[in-house]
This record gives C-alpha cells, structure tokens and sequence, in this order.
C-alpha cells in the first residue's frame, strides 16, 4: 500500500530539502503526528523535529489576530446588536442567540470566501423588499420591523468585525480575511523560510489567496492527494476543486503538477453491508473487527470511520476485550457523556420556575445514577424510601418541603441543591450546579472516567459563569440553558490514547492525509454521507451562486473527496449503510454506492445482516402444583376463595397462580389520574355511609333527600382517604370527581322515583360480608367461600342481592344459557358468576328466603335498572327465567364445586390461556 505522507517526504528528500528546516501545513493537527512517525523512520540521525502547523493555526499566525469561540463571539454579536439596534425593537439576548448563530455562520463563510459584504447585503436587502407580502402602501410595524432587520445586517457585521479588529480577536472567517490582507507583508518577513501544504482539497478564497501567494513568492510547496480517475473525469465531485485549481492558478501554468496517482483501480475487497438501525452497524463492525483479528490482521493499518459521531460509545462497546489497543481520535461530545442526563434533567426542572415539580421529573432526577450513592445513609440508601412515598402517597406535584419531609435527614442537603428554587436566576443555576458537581465529586466511589467527566462539566459551568460575570445577559434560565445546551454540542471529552498503535476509530474530517489499508466506513446513507440539501443559513441558493459562494453541491463535493481518498490506497473496504427509517431519515443507501456501482470497476459484494430471530412457537406457561403450592392452596382454601379470586382463575389460571399462590403484586404506581377502581371504592364506601345506619328499616323519600346534602363531603372524604395527598381540585380529576358525585345524585334519584311510584324498599343488609364452609368431594380440608355483598334489600316485598358496579354492564352481561358455560368464559359469565356466588353464601347462611332475585345495578347504566340475572333457553330466546330458586342455586353449586375442586386438585396444571 502506498502512503502519501511517507511518498511527499521522500520526494523532498530527493530534492534535497533538509526537512528539519521545512514548515509543514495541514488540514489538521492529528495528520502531524503521522507525519512525525514517517519523518522518523526516514531519518537516520539526531535532528530537529520540522515545524508543523494546521492550517488553522497558520491562518492565525499570518492575522495576528487571537481566535475567538463560537460562544464568546455570539456575547461580542450581542454587544453590537445593542449598540446598533434602536431600543424599542431590541430583542432580549435569549431571543436573539436563537437567530444569531446562523449569522455568525453566515459572516464567517462570506470572509473565508473573501466576498464584498456590502454587496452581498445590499443585493439580500434588495431582494427581501421585494419579497416581502404586504401590496399596501402603508407598511405595518410587523413589515417594518421586518425590512429593518435585512438593512440593519450590513450595520451589524461592519460594527462588529471593526470592534474584533480593535480588540485583535476575530472568528475564523475574520481571521482568514486579516490573514489575506497581512500575507504580503508576513512573506517579506518570512523570506528564509518554505512552507509544505500537503493533503488539501476544498480550500475556501483566502486559502487559495495564501497559499498561491506563497507559491508565487517562491517560498512554497503544495502537494494535492488525488486519483487520475477523478481528475479527468470532469464530473467526478471527487476531484472539483482540484481540477479547478489545476485550470486557474497562474502557478500551474509554469510549474507541475504534484500529485495524481492511480491506486483507485487496484484490486480491492470491497463489502456493502446494509444492517438495520445503528446499534446495528455497530454491532456488526464489532464482529468485524473480532474476524480480523482471529486472521491476524495488522490493525494498526486498520481505520473505523465513524458517519455519524453518536456512533461512537456503541461501537467501543462492541469491540472485542482481545483487542487491546485502540486509539480514538474523534472526541466523545459532552452531551453524550452520561453526566450530560442529569444536568438536562435539573434545567427541565427549573427551566417552569415553579416551587412544585411534577413527580415523575423529580423521580427521573433523584433516579440518575450519577447522583444514586449521594442518598446512602447508615440505614442504607434512602432512595427507596423516597419512592415509596411517593406512590404510596399518590404525590403528584411536590414541593421541597415535602421532598424534604420524606427524605432522611442525611440527604437534605442534595435535595436542596436539586430542588431549592433557582428564582429564574442564572447565577443562583450556575452556583447550584457547581456545588452540585463537588458534592458528586466527594463521594469516594468514583472511577477516572468518572472524575474526568466531572472536571469537564465543572470546566464548562466556569466557564458560563465568566461569561455571566463579563457580560450579564444570562438574565434567565431559559436563556441559561440555551448557552448551556450550544456549549454541550460543540465540547467533546478527548481521549487519550497512543496514536500510532493498534485500531484507530475516527470522523470522517479526523481521516483527512492518512491512509490505511482496512478501512470501515458507517452510515454510508443518503442525508449522512453525504448530508444533501441543507442550507442553514441566511443567505439564499440564488444568492450564494450569485456571489460564488459554497452551496450544498460544494459541501457534499468534499465529502465525495474524503470518501474516496480514504478508498485510494485501501485493500479492504466495509461500507455499512442503516436499512431502517430512523427520525427523519430514510434507510436509503448513499449515492456514493450507488456511484460505485454504476462505475464498474470493483466488484462489489452485498452483504445483508440482520439478528437471527428464531422462529419458536409461543409455549403457554404451564405451572405443575409442587407440594409448597398444594401446600398454599389449603391455607387458601381455609381463608376462603373469594368470587373475584374464582372468576380471576376463570380468566387466566397463571393469573391466579401468580397473585394467589406467590403473592405478586401489581406495580403500585403513582395514580396521576383517578382510577377506575378508586372511582369505584369512592362511590360503594359512600353509599355504605348513607345506607348501613338504615338496616332493617323502610326506606323514605326523607332519609334519601338528606342523602342528597351529604354527597360533596362525603364523596370528598373518602377521595382524601383513597387517593390520599392526590389533587382533585382541577384538571381531569376535578371531572372525575363531579362523575361520583352525579352518579350517586342519580342512583339516590332513581331510587325516590321508586318510591314515588308506590313501591316499598326495605333495606336488610349493606356491605353483608360473608364466609362458609363447602363440602367437596375429593378434598381432605375445609373449603370456604367468602364474599361482602353490596347490598341486600326487599322490593315489594321482592328480595334482591345487589352488586354495584361504576362501570358499564349490560343485561346480557348477567345471562347464560348453558350452566357449564358459567365457569369458562370471563368475558360473558363473569357478573353472573360473581352474583350468583352471593346469592348462594346468603342462602346458605339463611339471611335470605329463596326465590330471590340477584342482579347488578351499573352506575353508568343506571336507565338500565337492576340488570336481573337470568337463565336463558337459547342465545336468541327472549324468554328467560329471572328468579333464582333451589334448582338455580343447586345448579350453580354444582359448577362452583368442580372449579374449586379443579383449583385443588394436585394432578390439575395452572395452564395459561391466550387472551387476546
């Protein structure tokens, strides 16, 4: 495999430069440490290391200006937006810093292209009024303010580069255009010394201007990294640039050309791997890199591309531990570091300054696992106990107080530094945060990376908080967290790592210069590599065209670059592309592929990789009764099998078998939104206060009005008890509230229209609870059923037992046909079962005569009346026979005995059924 670093010093060499002497300039810094190593194996003895700069830095050493970062340069912008805007129209800097990002981007690509400002604003300026959609000839303030901000740009960005100036600072853009302007002079200056550009490709204007004036004065060298193919090929993206720099410099009019070469045609092994989402790909570069390794491949000639950089902590996941040295050159951005969640987390918190948080913001925060040790006390960590109270409590908004409250006195100090109220104040934020970060630092569990992380975040605050001190515009929270959030995407936490050894892991810009002879390139899709048509900025297509400058074809032609240089010289190629729709982004496959494809010149394997799924057919759960189970069914069996525990195992035997037999209980979860079951409880607990002082009397039209002014305290009472520290003062609680209440009115209404219409109402019983014994053949213990029976009364002189329900039923939900049915379908028999369950405890313990009659009364069909059970001839009869006797009970007896004796018998599975 060729190398171009080691193939450019040798050529110098040749001609008798001595490289100790030589300037050499890159497209980055991490080209120089290769370029030291080659220059280290070429060299024989003891000598000076040549200087080496990125472009950047030279850039900056010909201005003489010192670089600004992007954050500090927006508070500069702001100080000039100020200065420039009137008063009345002047946004506050929160607003302004989400519009002048873009603006910074856009002066700096108009200075780095070396563009007239002034005509470039005056033609935008132009163009907007023309644009703009009002036809009147009075414009309103909106148009006006509209039309004034595009006049005012020019303004801005002349105030703004004169105060840099002043000040000797500049961003990038600026710093390019100073340099232009100083070249002459630095060359004079410089005269003794050569200066080496290697590896270029996309330069802008002022790149261009430096370096063909170093060319013209005789004091510079530059060697290109291109491919024939793509040279003379005149729509090849690959080589744009470098063909046009080949057709209008003057230097090449008398002076050759260095370097095209022809590696690309060479025989490579080249696999197009489509693998469905990115945990996907990473996985899979992981096997890769695994394979190569077993076949003793030199990984240090190895490179991981990386598409897209969040890629980058899966990919380290799934590397081998047998490969033992990697070095990663991208660096790992902060909002990626998992500290990164809890500082999002207290923003999100703070950002409403509000003194109650919601629970489950405040669970989220107290859950993070960065801060989980800081809740150990000596009776262990309090964390849990938090918790608890909460939904034991059904806390859903809390105030620090009662965070406190519930908290161990231990941790009232972390729980005011997360809870205590920032005041929409960003010094009190940036306070709380840094304390926040040395109370995490104290704790003694940490590892190095742990640490390092937290050194970074402490490094990023301080650095807010010099900004809040110089400027004082961080004048909200809201405003806080957007600096905040700009400064997380752009910092990264740099590993170290030994550079010339082992795998390398990097960006696609990091591979710029190097070659290698494995390559692994991810996310090789469309809308990634490359990134197509986004234009974030304020300068229209048209009008960049118009001004020369780059546009969306001219950024994805540098990526066509870099992607194929990186191709160049390699042997092995793995390109992986996601098959899978991802946000915005389709799984569709790069048009660099595709290129590859129609080009014909490497045969190109297609590989699809997808998880093995192992085709298995769904096994329902089968539970063989142990002798601890029978063991547990007799102590059930002695408490007393309830009907709803019955028709439970009706539904799903595994059901009963979990809740029954192992205790497992239900998720207890913080009941944000009244439940139906506590709707439920509110409305039986309340008809039970009103109706048990009335047992064994008649009921009258004077006790059930008196009901009527009791409804609100009592409904309320009882909500307080059941849905405890709850809210159901507003919001869908406050309706739901309202609905137990006109429930009850309604149930209280029906039943003074009963007693209107002439009928007698005797209440006998209210919440009846009952056990009794069954004899069942077959099983050596006592069996019992018990039950509490809502409510027993007689109409008429009619005896009724009544269920309750909040729910809807409908008659057919209280009908059978078949008495084996009863016992097997949930869905359709469950309320006749359950009915008849308490009309048969009742009669066997004599509280009732026979006939009755049992049924339902549904609180949201109350128009329905008491839904009475009955026994059907046929599914279409109409004719059904209401009144439960001997027979019906003797009946249901005999169902009854052999689900219990099934529920008992030792030879009997609890078997899973399908539910849908």
């Amino acid at each position: 495999m060729g190398n171009f670093i080691k193939s450019v010093l040798l050529d110098l060499k040749n001609k008798d430069f001595k490289l100790e002497d030589l300037i050499f300039i890159l497209p980055s810094k991490r080209a120089g440490v290769f370029l030291k190593h080659h220059l280290s194996q070429l060299t024989q003895y003891a000598t000076f290391v040549p200087h080496i700069l990125s472009i950047e830095e030279f850039v900056e050493e010909i201005s003489g200006l010192k670089s600004l970062n992007n954050v500090d340069a927006l508070f500069k912008l702001y100080n000039t937006y100020s200065e420039v805007s009137p008063k009345d129209t002047r946004e506050s800097f929160d607003a302004f810093s989400s519009w002048a990002q873009l603006l910074l981007q856009d002066f700096n690509e108009i200075d780095r292209y070396n563009r007239d400002s002034n005509a470039i604003f005056d033609y935008l300026k132009a163009i907007k009024e023309i644009d703009h959609w009002s036809i009147n000839k009075d414009q309103t303030d909106l148009i006006r303010s509209y039309l004034q901000f595009w006049q005012q740009l020019k303004e801005y960005y002349k105030v703004f580069t004169e105060t840099l100036l002043n000040d000797r600072q500049g961003y990038q853009g600026l710093i390019y255009r100073e340099a232009v302007e100083n070249l002459e002079s630095y060359i004079e200056a410089h005269s003794h010394k050569n200066y080496v550009f290697l590896g270029f490709n996309a330069l802008n204007t002022c790149e261009s201007l430096i370096i063909q004036g170093l060319l013209k004065s005789g004091s510079g060298l530059i060697y290109w990294d291109i491919d024939n193919m793509f040279l003379e090929d005149n729509i090849h993206d690959a080589g744009l640039f470098i063909r046009q720099y080949l057709a209008e410099w003057n230097y090449y009019k008398t002076q050759p050309f260095h370097w095209s070469t022809s590696h690309y045609k060479e025989k490579k092994s080249i696999q197009i791997i489509s693998v469905p989402k990115q945990v996907g790909q990473a996985k899979y570069i992981g096997q890769i890199l695994e394979n190569l390794n077993v076949q003793n491949h030199d990984l240090k000639n190895t490179a991981v591309i990386l598409g897209e950089e969040n890629l980058l902590i899966p990919v380290l996941n799934s590397i081998s531990e047998h490969i033992n040295k990697v070095n990663v050159t991208m660096g790992l951005p902060l909002k990626f570091v998992p500290l990164a969640s809890l500082f999002d987390q207290l923003f999100t918190i703070h950002k409403k300054n509000t003194s109650r948080y919601y629970f489950r913001d405040v669970i989220a925060l107290i859950s993070n696992p960065s801060i989980y040790n800081l809740f150990e006390s000596n009776e262990g960590n309090d964390l849990k106990g938090i918790l608890d109270n909460i939904y034991k409590n059904n806390l859903v908004y809390l105030s620090l107080n009662e965070l406190k409250n519930i908290a161990h006195k231990n941790t009232h100090y972390l729980i005011g530094l997360l809870f205590s109220s920032w005041n929409d104040n960003s010094k009190i934020a940036l306070q709380h945060c840094s304390d926040l970060i040395h109370l995490i630092k104290s704790n003694n569990t940490l590892n190095h990376l742990d640490l390092e992380y937290l050194y970074r975040f402490h490094s990023l605050f301080n650095q807010i908080s010099e900004l809040n001190n110089n400027y004082k515009y961080l004048n909200s929270i809201a405003c806080l967290y957007k600096v905040y959030n700009d400064l997380l995407q752009t910092e990264t936490l740099d590993f170290k790592g030994e550079p010339l050894e082992g795998l390398q892991i990097m960006g696609m810009l990091e591979s710029r210069v190097l070659d290698f002879e494995t390559v692994i390139i991810s996310s090789v899709n469309e809308g990634i590599l490359p990134a197509g048509k986004a234009n974030n900025s304020f300068i229209p297509y048209d009008v960049k065209r118009e001004n020369n400058l780059p546009t969306y074809k001219e950024k994805d032609a540098v990526y066509t670059y870099h992607f194929y240089r990186l191709l160049q010289r390699a042997k092995n190629i793995y390109l992986l592309y996601n098959t899978e729709v991802d946000a915005l982004r389709g799984g569709e496959k790069s048009r660099f592929i595709t290129q590859m494809e129609v080009e014909g010149i490497h045969e190109l394997k297609h590989i699809v990789v997808s998880p093995e799924v192992v085709l298995t057919d769904k096994k329902l759960k089968q539970i063989t009764k142990t002798r601890a189970i029978l063991d547990r069914l007799k102590e059930l069996s002695g408490l007393g099998f309830s009907p709803s525990s019955l028709t439970n195992y009706i539904r799903n035997p595994i059901d009963f078998y979990y809740e029954k037999i192992l205790g497992v209980k239900t998720f207890e979860e913080v009941e944000e939104n009244i439940a139906a079951n506590t709707l439920g409880s509110v409305i039986h607990n309340t008809l039970e206060d009103f109706y048990k002082p009335l047992e064994g009397k008649m009921l009258t039209i004077v006790d059930l009005q008196s009901f009527k002014e009791k409804i609100k305290p009592t409904v309320t009472k009882h909500f307080k008890a059941l849905y405890r520290e709850g809210d159901f003062t507003s919001g869908k609680n406050l309706i739901i509230f309202e609905i137990a209440q006109r429930y009850i009115s309604n149930f209280i209404n029906s039943e003074i229209k009963q007693l209107k219409e002439g009928k007698l109402i005797k209440i006998l019983a209210i919440e009846a609870e009952e056990k009794i014994e069954l004899n069942i053949e077959g099983i050596p213990y006592p069996i019992y059923l018990t039950g509490k029976v809502d409510r027993i009364d007689q109409i008429d002189g009619v005896t009724r037992v009544i269920d309750y329900k909040s729910g809807k039923v409908s008659q057919s939900k209280v009908e059978i046909v078949s008495w084996e049915d009863i016992t097997t379908d949930y869905d359709k028999y469950s309320k006749s079962f359950q009915v008849l369950c308490y009309a048969y405890m009742m009669h066997q313990k004599k509280r009732i005569k026979l006939p009755i009659e049992a049924g339902i009364i549904s609180f949201k069909n109350l128009n329905g009346g008491f839904l009475k059970f009955g026994v059907k001839e046929s599914t279409r009869s109409q004719k059904k026979n209401q009144i439960i006797t001997e027979e019906t009970l003797s009946n249901f007896e005999v169902e009854l005995k052999k689900l219990i004796s099934e529920i008992c018998n030792p030879s009997t599975d609890f078997i899973e059924k399908e539910l849908d």
